[in-house]
């Protein structure tokens, strides 16, 4: 059988690793962020450690140079978070760091988002900006004598940004007429990576579904002093997102997660959060469905890290 480290015995593409590479566009993301921890210099590491009688060089030690929980600073922290989630969200994993996968079709809108993103962070961080003097006064009072002003930049507009690139992963055609060896070996290469890349959808869309399913059904079944333990709305929602994102991003790879899916889907489609709050026997059946839907989805979590370590040795 072939492997997904062992390209020279790789043959023809899978049908997941094709559709993976016609009907997806490699996108990288970037950040550039201030560091708003600092090291200590080796003379004040040295102060330090002489307060508990240690040496300087066994001592691991770093200041935060302001207040990050400031309402300005946790702004331009959450648009960053929110251009993680999104990208996460829209895309599959690709075994390179700071690259995933998105849907051909979906590139115009996630060019548009990105720029709406940038767009926010330049807000943000030009409120921040007019708030940079106070935090560095308050950082000033509290750091003391570790204080340096050589550790804050004059201004903060180029301190942080949020780039993306729709990056080529297939071999250079040029290469196939420089060195036609080197050329397959980067095809079988490439190959490899794709196939990797679809395993890693399909174990990450396992162990979300996983969670939410194993979560539900926990707060359905459960009680508390002999009552029906109380449950977020999300916990219901959630699942619904889930199953939206698996029909647009799913590449049909693996038919038992399919069925999962949808067997889910079908144990709490159409019904509302208050709904199992106020029925106790449709709570009940809902818990003992999710309860089998989640053994099946636990044989996968145990059966997938095995066949991959067979497969490496193959």
């Amino acid at each position: 059988m072939s492997t997904i480290n062992d390209t020279r015995e790789l043959g023809p593409e899978s049908g997941r690793n094709s559709s993976l590479r016609t009907s997806m566009a490699a996108v990288r993301v970037r950040f550039s962020w201030f560091g708003v921890r600092k090291s200590l210099s080796p003379e004040q590491k040295s102060r330090a450690a002489d307060s508990f009688g240690a040496e300087g060089k066994f001592l691991s030690a770093g200041k935060r140079l302001f207040d990050t929980t400031h309402p300005a600073f946790k702004a331009v922290t959450t648009v960053r978070s929110r251009v993680v989630s999104y990208w996460k969200g829209v895309s599959l994993p690709y075994p390179e760091p700071g690259i995933r996968l998105i849907r051909q079709d979906a590139i115009e809108a996630f060019d548009k988002q990105m720029i709406e993103f940038r767009a926010e962070l330049q807000e943000s961080v030009e409120k921040l900006e007019r708030q940079y003097g106070e935090l560095r006064r308050s950082a000033r009072a509290r750091l003391g004598d570790l204080y340096c002003e050589a550790d804050y930049p004059a201004t903060l507009g180029s301190q942080f940004g949020i780039e993306h690139e729709f990056v080529s992963v297939e071999p250079p055609e040029y290469l196939q007429q420089l060195n036609p060896t080197l050329y397959e070996a980067e095809c079988r290469r490439m190959q490899a990576r794709f196939e990797e890349a679809a395993e890693m959808a399909e174990q990450a869309f396992t162990e979300e579904l996983s969670k939410l399913v194993d979560h539900l059904a926990e707060r359905l079944a459960g009680n508390d002093d002999g009552r029906p333990k109380i449950f977020r709305d999300s916990a219901v929602e959630n699942l619904g997102t889930f199953f939206s994102r698996f029909r647009d991003l799913s590449i049909g790879s693996n038919q038992e997660l399919e069925d999962l899916v949808a067997r889910a889907e079908h144990v709490v489609r159409g019904i509302e959060p208050q709904q199992l709050r106020k029925d106790s026997t449709m709570r009940e059946r809902v818990a003992s469905q999710l309860s089998a839907v989640q053994a099946k989805l636990d044989g996968m979590l145990v059966e997938r890290p095995r066949r991959n370590i067979l497969r490496r040795h193959r």
